[in-house]
């Protein structure tokens, strides 16, 4: 596989084929990449809403209205559109509840091992709630790193998709129930296949070159 291909013919895409679909089988590795991408201590402060019936998309939709509508069309003629939600805080209890999994799955040698992991954990939940004060960007920075694994695993998949922030996520968060579940939304992907009204799929990708953004040391 030539990683570099496929990063280089990425592309936004701005108008889907509303009438391909997303097989089962691809869809499902996507998933998994949401499952296991990576978190700062593998804290994993997220949730993921799925969408892909015509009523799930028009919820979403309801939130790309008014100066967002022009996103509202990525979003009810995707195949499948997935809401990246950030929990609100970081408690205890997901705390744990993330430890116990790890102990499930046989991550710790020994109870001190275990102990060890929800001491460093817990540490650096209390050092952005407390000194830092900014657990909540910090939350939101955990949850793009799985948002970019998305982007790239569905691109080697050969699957479109619309990375979007336009979107009022006060109107979105109350359609979906969010603040009573202690999430909040950040970001939607739009996923699918381009259709040929997709101005984006026939411009050259452009970059800043190598030597702008890349030192070697």
């Amino acid at each position: 596989m030539n990683l570099s291909h496929f990063a280089t013919t990425r592309k936004t895409t701005k108008a889907f084929d509303p009438a391909r679909k997303i097989p089962a089988e691809l869809f499902a590795q996507l998933e998994t990449l949401l499952r296991y991408a990576p978190s700062s201590v593998n804290s994993q402060p997220w949730h993921f809403v799925i969408a892909s019936s015509e009523a799930g998309k028009a919820r979403i939709a309801k939130a790309a209205q008014g100066s967002y509508a022009y996103n509202e069309p990525k979003i009810r003629n995707a195949s499948h559109v997935i809401v990246f939600c950030a929990r609100q805080t970081l408690d205890e209890k997901h705390l744990l509840a993330v430890l116990e999994q790890e102990d499930q799955d046989g991550r710790f040698a020994t109870p001190e091992a275990k102990a060890g992991q929800h001491k460093s954990r817990s540490f650096y939940a209390d050092l952005h709630v407390n000194e830092y004060k900014d657990a909540q960007l910090w939350m939101e920075k955990q949850l793009y790193l799985a948002f970019g694994t998305l982007l790239l695993g569905a691109a080697t998949l050969e699957i479109d998709a619309c990375p979007m922030e336009g979107f009022d996520t006060k109107i979105l968060d109350e359609e979906l129930g969010l603040p009573a579940k202690g999430l909040t939304s950040v970001v939607i992907a739009s996923l699918g296949y381009h259709s040929d009204e997709d101005f984006n799929a026939k411009l050259p990708k452009s970059r800043l070159p190598a030597e702008t953004v890349i030192t070697h040391l």
